[in-house]
């Protein structure tokens, strides 16, 4: 699984996670709270329900470049073309427009050194 934060003009709006199932998309509770929240697209609502989709969301589908670009992007971080979840990830973190997507990095765990001394 692979994880997201979708930022809104440079706020903190929602995470998007890549799941056994598809995909889900849901607002974070400060998003929600704040009286000039807007959503990061008309087809997702401000809601506190979690969006889920089988495929990629199309509004976020929509952010990935094409053409060209596409190619460009793919070799460049050496991506299969058809993982939209890693492109999303890796060439939408400072999209043109309002809305960008950093990866979540899975915390590693720490590995013991020895014994103290």
């Amino acid at each position: 699984m692979r994880d997201g934060i979708v930022y809104y003009q440079e706020t903190p709006a929602g995470t998007i996670r890549e799941t056994d199932r598809g995909y889900e998309f849901q607002y974070l509770p400060e998003w929600l709270s704040n009286a000039e929240a807007e959503p990061v697209s008309l087809t997702l609502p401000l809601t506190e329900r979690v969006y889920s989709s089988p495929t990629l969301f199309p509004f976020f589908d929509g952010l990935i470049p094409e053409g060209w670009l596409l190619d460009l992007s793919v070799r460049n971080w050496k991506l299969d073309p058809r993982d939209r979840m890693g492109l999303l990830l890796a060439v939408c973190r400072d999209s043109i427009g309002a809305v960008s997507v950093q990866p979540i990095e899975p915390i590693k765990p720490v590995e013991p050194t020895g014994a103290p001394e």
